[in-house]
């Protein structure tokens, strides 16, 4: 790769300039240049590799970069030092007037924006550059087996691949790590920055799984919060069934966090469950219950956390305690050793046989690493620990357990993934909720988790996996102009739209909105664009059908 096959480019915005100088031309497509310094980690210390074409070496630590198809392949080999990561450099000067967009780990948290270049902003997976209506993009493709971030600074475009197993340096012994696929694109004339986005989402998940028709439904969440019961949800699934008017594409009834058998140290505790493949005292029969949402008109589905541990658990299944993930009360089982697959992929017969056409899984990032994505700005989890199999990444592991629920789940259960590594199950699960909780209790909160989430992250719906922006919470403590406004957003964003309507608040006006917006949600819509998101962190201008729609979400 020579800096003289650069792709020509007659734009030169800065951004242009910053791909024109970083990428070489492969036919219709664009591969990285060899970056200009690749660098190591094992424990604290970095070093850097001498470097030999596609080739870096530093001891017995080698990196190669392969071409890939549209994409630069980094493979790692490295024996008998416990690698904690890479990091590929390329220099360049970036000017402080290009805009940056990155993305999250996981679920997101109110803060995505176009960001000015400052500070040691870590950008998860993927990072764009946009000046004067171009838009670079640079990423890693989905599927990954490493952790993958990119860092922008002034002098210079970085890529680290982080090879940890756990708090550890990953032990590979003799076998290579393929741990990502670089890849890179820039936008087309007359495409804007979120069109070029959206296709380079495309771009990054070769295979998503996707939806046969469009999602949406009622979850009890965000008015029930654990206290449910076989008597509310068939209550809630018959009120809400009168407002579905599409019979070909049924709505579904999503049982949250509360139906399952109540760890005997947290009694009543939904978030926290002894077993997912039993329901409590307030439950009993869940098969029936699924039967009987069917006969109401809707598809039933459930939560779940798969990494529950038993109270009395054998402590050999177990992972180590770290901070986060400490409290004897929670016990988390150890997602490498096979015997707590198979106990995940069992309760997912269970489901099967029970009859659950959905299934929502939560909390595995946070039970794996004991961070949510927000906290992950020095490293993914605390140092010094390891799964009982420390030959993988944490990113391997993660990838086992995300295909085995997939694999459990088989071709009939749809599967939310929701505080899961986004780039890891895309491809892998058909809806994927793309940010942290919105609420039933205060508006301020869905503005922030879910209006930002969407405006942020709609670029990655029907890319990677139907993008969830999370619910609306009809209910008498959120007020109802708000409420209703974002579900407008929702119903005609193309997105999932899952409502959670406390029974005492839908009255006459509520309940007609409500059977509009299910009949808009049930078809297939043309993709929302927020057309003030360069400049609003809280998009109020948006592009629904065709037509610009103004919110106020003040």
């Amino acid at each position: 790769m020579h800096r003289r096959n650069f792709v020509k480019l007659s734009a030169t915005t800065m951004a242009a300039l910053l791909f024109s100088r970083i990428t070489y031309a492969n036919g219709s497509t664009a591969l990285m240049n060899t970056p200009d310094e690749v660098w190591g980690q094992a424990g604290a210390d970095w070093f850097q590799f001498k470097s030999s074409g596609n080739n870096f070496v530093y001891r017995d630590i080698e990196v190669s970069l392969k071409v890939n198809g549209h994409s630069t392949g980094v493979y790692i080999q490295s024996p008998t030092s416990h690698l904690t990561g890479i990091r590929l450099k390329w220099k360049h000067q970036t000017q402080s007037a290009v805009q940056i967009l990155g993305d999250h780990w996981e679920r997101s948290y109110g803060d995505l924006a176009w960001k000015t270049l400052g500070g040691s902003t870590k950008n998860p997976w993927y990072v764009l550059f946009n000046d004067s209506g171009h838009t670079a993009c640079f990423g890693v493709k989905t599927g990954a087996d490493a952790i993958c971030w990119w860092a922008v600074t002034q002098n210079s475009l970085e890529l680290t691949l982080d090879t940890h197993s756990g708090g550890a340096g990953v032990q590979l012994g003799t076998r290579k790590l393929h741990a990502a696929d670089i890849i890179t694109t820039q936008s087309g004339i007359g495409e804007n920055a979120f069109a070029t986005d959206h296709r380079f989402c495309k771009m990054m998940c070769d295979k998503p799984r996707l939806p046969k028709q469009p999602i949406y439904g009622i979850n009890d969440w965000y008015f029930a919060y654990g206290n449910n019961s076989d008597k509310l949800i068939r209550e809630t699934t018959a009120l809400m069934a009168e407002l579905v008017t599409d019979t070909n594409n049924k709505p579904f009834s999503v049982i949250d966090a509360g139906w399952a058998q109540y760890s005997p140290l947290l009694p009543g505790d939904g978030g926290w469950n002894e077993d997912f493949s039993k329901p409590n005292d307030k439950f009993k029969d869940m098969h029936t219950l699924g039967d009987e949402i069917k006969k109401l008109g809707m598809r039933p589905g459930l939560w779940m956390r798969p990494l529950c541990a038993r109270h009395d658990e054998n402590p050999n299944l177990l992972a180590p305690k770290i901070p986060g993930r400490d409290d004897p009360k929670n016990p988390v089982l150890d997602p490498t050793i096979p015997e707590n697959i198979e106990r995940i992929k069992r309760n997912f017969d269970v489901y099967k046989q029970w009859g659950y056409d959905m299934v929502k899984h939560d909390f595995t990032t946070y039970d794996i690493t004991g961070r949510w994505g927000f906290d992950m700005k020095d490293s993914i989890t605390s140092p010094g620990w390891g799964f009982n199999d420390k030959s993988k990444t944490t990113a391997e592991i993660i990838n086992h357990l995300y295909r085995s629920i997939r694999e459990a789940a088989g071709e009939h259960i749809y599967v939310i993934g929701c505080n899961t590594m986004s780039h890891l199950s895309a491809g892998v699960f058909e809806l994927c909720r793309i940010g942290d909780d919105t609420s039933g209790k205060e508006w301020a909160r869905t503005r922030k988790m879910g209006v930002n989430t969407l405006g942020f992250r709609l670029p990655q719906h029907n890319a990677f996996y139907a993008a969830d922006g999370d619910c609306v919470g009809i209910t008498k403590d959120v007020p109802w102009n708000k409420s209703k406004q974002w579900m407008q957003l929702l119903a005609e964003s193309s997105a999932p739209l899952f409502i959670s309507a406390q029974p005492e608040a839908l009255g006459a006006e509520q309940k007609q909105l409500v059977k509009e917006c299910f009949a808009k949600a049930a078809t297939v819509q043309p993709l929302g664009e927020p057309l003030d998101w360069m400049t609003n962190q809280f998009p109020a201008k948006w592009k629904l059908n065709n037509r610009e729609v103004d919110f106020d979400w003040s």
